[in-house]
């Protein structure tokens, strides 16, 4: 046989094998590497809506078994079952058709900006009197505020009848800055070309660029009838992390409205950009790096184990915003500024087996974060959180496994852009039961006593957690609800520092009693010093909304002679607050008190009246000048505590209009009117607001 002939043979096995091959890998999938590129085939079979797509490890086709990615949830058919429900999308969409068709807005509807669209809440007697099941919803209205033509309008509207009614604008200030803003604004100053020309300056490439739109506050008439805002960049060359690369001392004043480029402040040209090593946060970029010189100090974790107890989750979620949970009975939903609001928290009495009102509305009020660097690219860092950019707004979705545990249940957010659509923020909320090994209570008797008794308790809670991610910096919000009745509200902090580049890379080259305002964290890094302030509101309506405020003084007391072989002791002393100024705290380590809301109307067994004690976390307190513009417009941080009567429209600490305010409309200005809480001989009937700092 011929050399031709044996080829021949040879490459009829070889395209037998192939087609054999072939006729295998269709009918058994035989798996792809998932890196591997597709084919246009295949992304044009996912582009059709196919199973299959670009990341799926095996062949596409009909019945494939890969399971497709859930859509996100639309919310389209939801309605409202609860009187304080937030707007559903049929309502937000409602409500733009109502602003669009009102004078003078339906003159223009491309110029009308929507800022925030949220429930215009009944008043707490008619929700309060509400009964599910039997009574029909209150009418549904909104609150909306809204820019046309550089002018600011508050509106209520009518879902139903469709009439739109002025309430009254603030003196000062602009809206919360919407998401569609604070988007664009990070692109603005590519168009100009001075711009570009001191980032080509800077030795820094276009295309690694990433901006940041930071308010600006107020500190003068000239930054007034216009809204301004500041952008300040970084590189991200290298590294995900380009918080920690900050073009140092480059500072673009911009037009709000007209995304003009005002004037370029260049003040850092010696100052290096801090280098990219060792600064990527992600997880999977250190675990592909192991054993490199740059994962060095980065620890390998253990996941706990999120399994839910044999007997399944014991949180019961009803009509998507009421929780109910060991006893307690509560409404939960998201709010773009707030982020989470908490009402009509109720704990089940356990003997009569009623439901006892604890609290009628919790939210997140404002958050302050004044940074102490008084120099040109750092005075204006002097953030109000939910009034400027919306807490609710910088919720991104949790995480399930690591945000949550396996049984968490979780809550979307339905929120409205700048031309008045609505957008689905998913996985906004999760509420979960918590075991984290603690004990909720216990005791054990002695020997000396004959009995033996080893009673232990494990405490088991309810958690409702949101995160909100305001660029650099991860608010990770708690409300803890206890067996017991105790609440207890946490803020976590995490993400990443806010810093400032510098040309030290030791401290050996800085100069002696050098004020840096600040830590040198890292070469060419300095971490800024600077404070978090987070204010909440709390109607507390224990028992009834009739409550007052108790402050309970504790001080040394001196013994009389011959009374006692003790010379002194401590001594409390109950006082209830009888204006708005007597009802303003501020902590002293030295000077210790506790501070009830109680029901005088309710008692006790015994006699005593019924209440909470509320219990502040830290000692937060402002050094600020009170004169100082920042500290004008967080005035409400000068006290720990302030006690207000009922207002409904009295939410927000610094005021309804945050951004470039004067500071004119805040808690502090409230409280300055000396209203009396006092009408009772010893106590006050009065509905409340709480703010605790």
């Amino acid at each position: 046989m011929d050399h031709s002939t044996s080829l021949l043979r040879l490459i009829f096995l070889a395209l037998g094998a192939a087609l054999v091959l072939l006729v295998l890998r269709s009918a058994f999938h035989l798996p792809r590497g998932i890196d591997t590129p597709t084919t246009s085939l295949f992304d044009a079979a996912a582009a059709a809506g196919s199973s299959c797509t670009r990341f799926a490890p095996w062949g596409c086709r009909k019945g494939d078994r890969t399971k497709p990615k859930p859509k996100p949830p639309s919310h389209e058919t939801d309605v409202p079952r609860h009187p304080l429900d937030p707007l559903t999308v049929s309502e937000i969409n409602r409500a733009r058709e109502i602003l669009r068709a009102h004078p003078p807005f339906a003159s223009s509807p491309s110029s009308l900006f929507v800022h925030s669209l949220a429930l215009d809440e009944p008043e707490k007697a008619v929700v309060l009197g509400w009964r599910r099941g039997v009574d029909p919803l209150p009418p549904r209205r909104a609150v909306a505020v809204v820019r046309f033509r550089g002018e600011a309008f508050v509106l209520a509207v009518d879902l139903a009848g469709g009439a739109v009614t002025p309430l009254p604008v603030p003196a000062s200030g602009y809206p919360t800055m919407t998401m569609d803003e604070q988007v664009s604004l990070c692109f603005a100053p590519f168009a100009d070309p001075a711009f570009n020309a001191t980032i080509r300056r800077r030795g820094v490439r276009l295309s690694d660029v990433a901006c940041l739109p930071i308010s600006l506050g107020w500190y003068g008439p000239t930054e007034e009838n216009r809204r301004l805002i500041k952008v300040q960049c970084f590189s991200a060359e290298g590294t995900a992390n380009f918080y920690m690369r900050p073009i140092e001392g480059l500072t673009v004043l911009v037009d709000m409205d007209t995304a003009e480029v005002i004037h370029i402040s260049d003040r850092g040209a010696g100052i290096p950009i801090p280098a990219a090593a060792n600064t990527d946060y992600r997880y999977a970029r250190h675990m592909q790096e192991e054993g490199d010189p740059a994962s060095n100090g980065f620890q390998k974790v253990r996941a706990p184990s999120m399994e839910p107890a044999p007997s399944g989750p014991g949180v019961e979620l009803v009509d998507g915003h009421t929780v109910r949970w060991g006893g307690w009975e509560l409404h939960l939903k998201a709010d773009a500024r707030a982020g989470m609001v908490v009402s009509r928290a109720r704990v089940q009495d356990p003997r009569t087996g009623a439901h006892r009102e604890v609290l009628y509305k919790g939210m997140a009020s404002e958050l302050f974060v004044p940074y102490m660097d008084p120099s040109e690219a750092w005075y204006f860092k002097t953030y109000m959180d939910a009034g400027e950019y919306g807490f609710g707004l910088q919720a991104m979705p949790l995480v399930p496994l690591n945000d949550c545990p396996r049984h968490a249940r979780y809550l979307d957010g339905v929120f409205v852009a700048a031309d008045g659509r609505p957008y689905v923020r998913e996985n906004m909320i999760c509420v979960f039961e918590r075991y984290a090994g603690d004990v909720a209570w216990r005791h054990s008797e002695s020997p000396i006593t004959g009995m033996d008794i080893r009673e232990s308790r494990p405490k088991v809670t309810l958690v409702a957690r949101m995160v909100a991610s305001v660029a650099n910096y991860d608010y990770i919000m708690d409300w803890e609800f206890q067996m017991d009745g105790l609440i207890r509200i946490k803020v976590g902090l995490s993400g990443i520092l806010m810093v400032k580049g510098t040309a030290y890379s030791h401290l050996n080259q800085a100069r002696d009693n050098e004020d840096m305002h600040g830590t040198l964290l890292s070469e060419n890094v300095i971490g800024v010093i600077h404070d978090h302030f987070v204010t909440f509101r709390l109607d507390m309506d224990v028992d009834g909304a009739n409550n007052s405020f108790v402050r309970v003084d504790m001080a040394r007391q001196e013994t009389s002679p011959g009374e006692s072989p003790r010379r002194s002791y401590l001594k409390a002393t109950r006082r209830v607050a009888r204006t708005e100024k007597e009802a303003q705290v501020r902590l002293k380590l030295y000077e210790p008190a506790e501070f009830h809301v109680v029901n005088p109307t309710k008692k006790t067994r015994v006699g005593n009246p019924v209440g909470y004690k509320v219990v502040p976390a830290g000692t937060a307190a402002t050094l600020l000048d009170p004169e100082d513009p920042p500290q004008k417009r967080g005035a409400f941080t000068n006290n720990q505590i302030w006690v207000t009567p009922y207002n409904k429209t009295e939410e927000w600490a610094g005021g309804l209009f945050v951004y470039q305010s004067k500071g004119e409309d805040t808690l502090a200005s409230w409280a300055d009117r000396f209203v009396s809480l006092y009408l009772l001989d010893f106590y006050s009937i009065q509905l409340m607001d709480y703010y605790c700092i």
